[in-house]
């Protein structure tokens, strides 16, 4: 590809890179990465292989390395290039700088310092995977990285549970099979997902399901690549508060309170643990 070399003003330059094949890059980030007095980068060895493979020169220039053992040092002295009238070319690994990457400390504190910022924008994996899910994007909302521990797991998607779009989230191949089982089991078991896998690479993979088919499958057997998973909105139908405890309250009159919470949670399709909650309440009065 062509690239042009041109005066860009003082400010930092947040280039958006490819998140699979080399050539989904824009025109105008490999003008900003060839023409910026700095570059810096989450992972050096990969931007510096990404102009390579299109013939960016570094021109004796270093790439300087903002990852999360480096933030605070790494952002005041590219704060101090911006205030000595310097172009700052910032790329994160993979995709558009900001989403999950420690480049939004840097934006931060632009804008807290009231330095200029701009973005050259590119591929983005949230974007692509929904593109591609056959999931609903009128709506939709962004995850990241759901916590690794059960408990923290769980109690994030029972947060996300009525989110009225698409739920969008990064994963670790091998934490897939237990991801997706913990969705099932807080989310509902018949909601529908796609996981995306290795996009825009070779061995680009979606499949779609239920939560409960895809948690089986993957269960068998493990993945290697990058993966985003989409798990469609809530659609079972709204329950009234009162609907709820009319149910409830007859059910605890020939049940013991484990069994009226099961049966009642079931029917309803809502999380056990609002409505043992709610049973307490009851009980209580």
């Amino acid at each position: 590809m062509n690239f042009q070399k041109a005066a860009l003003g003082a400010g930092v330059y947040f280039v958006g890179v490819p998140i699979g094949t080399a050539r989904d890059i824009t025109l105008r980030a490999l003008d900003v990465l060839a023409s910026a007095d700095v570059l810096a980068a989450e992972d050096t060895r990969s931007l510096r292989r990404l102009m390579d493979i299109h013939g960016v020169p570094l021109a004796g220039r270093t790439v300087v390395a903002l990852h999360d053992h480096s933030k605070a040092g790494v952002i005041a002295r590219l704060l101090d290039d911006v205030r000595a009238g310097k172009a700052v070319a910032y790329a994160s690994e993979a995709g558009m700088p900001l989403i999950a990457d420690p480049g939004f400390e840097l934006s931060r504190a632009l804008a807290e310092a009231d330095l200029p910022q701009t973005c050259a924008p590119g591929p983005s994996a949230v974007l692509t995977a929904l593109v591609l899910a056959g999931l609903p994007t009128d709506a939709f909302h962004f995850a990241g990285f759901l916590p690794n521990a059960k408990a923290a797991r769980c109690a994030a998607l029972e947060a996300l549970r009525e989110v009225p779009g698409t739920l969008v989230f990064y994963e670790s191949p091998k934490r897939l099979a237990a991801m997706l089982k913990d969705a099932a089991t807080v989310l509902g078991a018949e909601r529908q997902v796609a996981v995306c896998r290795e996009l825009t690479k070779k061995f680009e993979e979606v499949r779609r399901g239920t939560l409960a088919t895809l948690g089986a499958a993957y269960a068998e057997h493990t993945v290697k690549g990058e993966l985003v998973v989409l798990i469609d909105r809530n659609r079972s139908d709204f329950v009234s508060h009162d609907d709820l405890d009319s149910d409830l309250e007859q059910a605890l009159e020939a049940m013991t309170m484990r069994d009226a919470v099961d049966m009642v949670a079931r029917a309803h399709d809502v999380p056990r643990r609002k409505v043992y909650q709610r049973a307490l309440e009851l009980t209580k009065g």
